[in-house]
C-alpha cells in the first residue's frame, strides 16, 4: 500500500468513527433503525460517510450531505437514491465512471479522474445541517483535500455545496473575492482551485426539469476542460 493510500485509509476510518455532533449522531442512527419500508431487510450504514474516488483525480465533486435511504444505507456517497442514479448516468456518459449505476458500495463502480465527497458527513433532518455542523465537518473535507494532490476544480453540487467549496479554498490560501460570487449553475470561480457550480441532482431539481441531463453533461465536460484534459475519458 503506497502512503498515500494509506493515509487515505486512515482518514477514512476517522471518519467513520466521527461523533462530534450530537444531532446527527442521534438522526442517522435513528433512520438505519427504523429504515423505509422499501429496505427492511437490508442492514443501514448508519454512520459517516467519507469521499470515494480517484485518488489521483483532478476533479472534485462536492455535494451537500448524505440521503437518509441512500448513502446512509449502503455506506458510499450518493449511492442508493434517486440524486445519485442521476449524477453516475452522467458521469457514465461522460467516461469519468465505469458504469452507469450505483446501487451498492460493492457493486463494481470505478471512477477515473474523479473524487466525490461532501461537505457534510451524515445525513441530517430534512437535508438541512445547521452552522455548527457544517464547521465541525470542514476539517475532514480539508484532510481530504490534502490528499487531493493532482485538484484542479471543484464542482460544487447546489448552493450549500458552493460555499462550503468557497470556505474550503479560503482555508487553504486561495481567497474568495468580495463581495462573494453567487450560486448559480454554470457558474465559475477562478482561481487556484477554481469552483464551477451545478444545481444538485435532487430529484427536485431533476423531476422539473430544472436540471436536464444535458445540463449535468455540459458541467461535467467542462470540469474536464479546466482540469486540462477536454476530451473524452482515455482519449
Amino acid at each position: 500500500m503506497s502512503a498515500t493510500a494509506a493515509r487515505a485509509a486512515a482518514l477514512e476510518a476517522a471518519i467513520c468513527g466521527c461523533r462530534k455532533c450530537p444531532r446527527l449522531v442521534a438522526w442517522r442512527e435513528q433512520v438505519a433503525l427504523e429504515k423505509r419500508a422499501a429496505f427492511r431487510d437490508q442492514e443501514y450504514w448508519g454512520r459517516p460517510i467519507p469521499g470515494f474516488g480517484d485518488l489521483a483525480a483532478r476533479v472534485v465533486i462536492l455535494g451537500l450531505a448524505p440521503a437518509a435511504h441512500g448513502a446512509n444505507r449502503t455506506g458510499r456517497i450518493f449511492t442508493g437514491d434517486r440524486s445519485g442514479d442521476f449524477l453516475f448516468a452522467g458521469l457514465h456518459r461522460v467516461g469519468i465512471a465505469n458504469q452507469a449505476t450505483s446501487v451498492s458500495a460493492g457493486d463494481g463502480l470505478v471512477l477515473s479522474d474523479c473524487f466525490i465527497t461532501a461537505a457534510v458527513r451524515c445525513a441530517p433532518p430534512a437535508n438541512r445541517p445547521l452552522p455548527v455542523e457544517r464547521d465541525h465537518c470542514a476539517s475532514w473535507l480539508d484532510e481530504e483535500f490534502s490528499l487531493l494532490e493532482h485538484a484542479r476544480v471543484v464542482v460544487c453540487l447546489g448552493g450549500f455545496a458552493w460555499e462550503a467549496g468557497c470556505r474550503l479554498r479560503a482555508r487553504r490560501g486561495d481567497p474568495v473575492p468580495r463581495p462573494r460570487p453567487r450560486f448559480g449553475h454554470g457558474a465559475e470561480l477562478p482561481g487556484r482551485w477554481p469552483l464551477l457550480g451545478c444545481f444538485h441532482p435532487s430529484q427536485q431539481n431533476t423531476f422539473t426539469g430544472r436540471l436536464t441531463p444535458g445540463m449535468l453533461d455540459e458541467v461535467l465536460l467542462r470540469a474536464r476542460e479546466m482540469a486540462g484534459h477536454p476530451g473524452p475519458a482515455g482519449s
